[in-house]
């Protein structure tokens, strides 16, 4: 995305200072942030196009400031930085919104090949493909970023409506957890396969009217999920 804006969140300069020299070598525009307070505020009247996020910051934390901006409606691409490799810190950010994670120490070029990735999946959906995708009383509607089940707009985060267009687009087709993380989020989540498990855990709470019998998002045994088709419904 040409002349993108980016805010680089960390309370460390020299880490902004990097990762912003990269940036603008790759033609982006960069603000920065050293805290999480700081963070809102520029997000809020900014509006960038993306934010790489610190898990560890004064104040509130990386998790704090995604929630809270989830929690606004804000859809912002957000790749979060942490130094932390456990499987639960990283699935804790997931879960929340961010759209990816680079662990401490990073490769500057790396993370600039995440925020161009990112981006484009952002921009993707947005001119290609349908607008909307109606399953029975169930649409997904891509234009607004909406998901509404007899009427009623259900609220789900940018990744359990990812995952969910990606099944509804194709009722019937058994997708493996992996190929669901590929299509879904379009980045190698190496080791974080069970991410999918509780995503649809998530998902089927808000979209299926039993989530212990859905009757939409399917387990196929020993292979992964589908959405159903009009011969699947019970």
């Amino acid at each position: 995305m040409a002349n993108a804006s980016v805010l680089v969140v960390d309370d460390d300069r020299k880490v902004v200072d990097l990762v912003t020299l990269y940036l603008k070598r790759d033609g982006y525009r960069v603000l920065a942030a050293y805290d999480g307070a700081q963070a809102l505020e520029i997000a809020r009247e900014k509006r960038p196009d993306l934010i790489i996020l610190d898990l560890m910051l004064p104040g509130a934390d990386g998790l704090a400031v995604c929630r809270r901006l989830r929690a606004e409606g804000q859809r912002v691409p957000i790749i979060m930085l942490t130094a932390r490799s456990l499987e639960e810190d990283k699935l804790i950010g997931l879960d929340l919104g961010a759209d990816d994670y680079v662990t401490k120490p990073f490769s500057p070029r790396e993370l600039v090949a995440r925020v161009r990735a990112v981006l484009r999946r952002a921009g993707e959906g947005k001119e290609d493909g349908p607008s909307e995708i109606r399953r029975g009383d169930l649409v997904v509607d891509m234009v607004r970023h909406e998901v509404r089940v007899r009427g009623m707009q259900v609220h789900l985060t940018p990744r359990e409506f990812r995952l969910l267009a990606t099944l509804a687009g194709q009722p019937g087709r058994a997708f493996t957890r992996q190929q669901l993380l590929d299509e879904a989020f379009g980045f190698d989540y190496e080791g974080l396969e069970r991410t999918v498990d509780v995503h649809i855990m998530n998902l089927r709470r808000k979209v299926e009217e039993d989530a212990a019998r859905p009757a939409r998002i399917l387990t196929v045994q020993g292979v992964g999920y589908k959405f159903a088709e009009d011969t699947d419904a019970p």
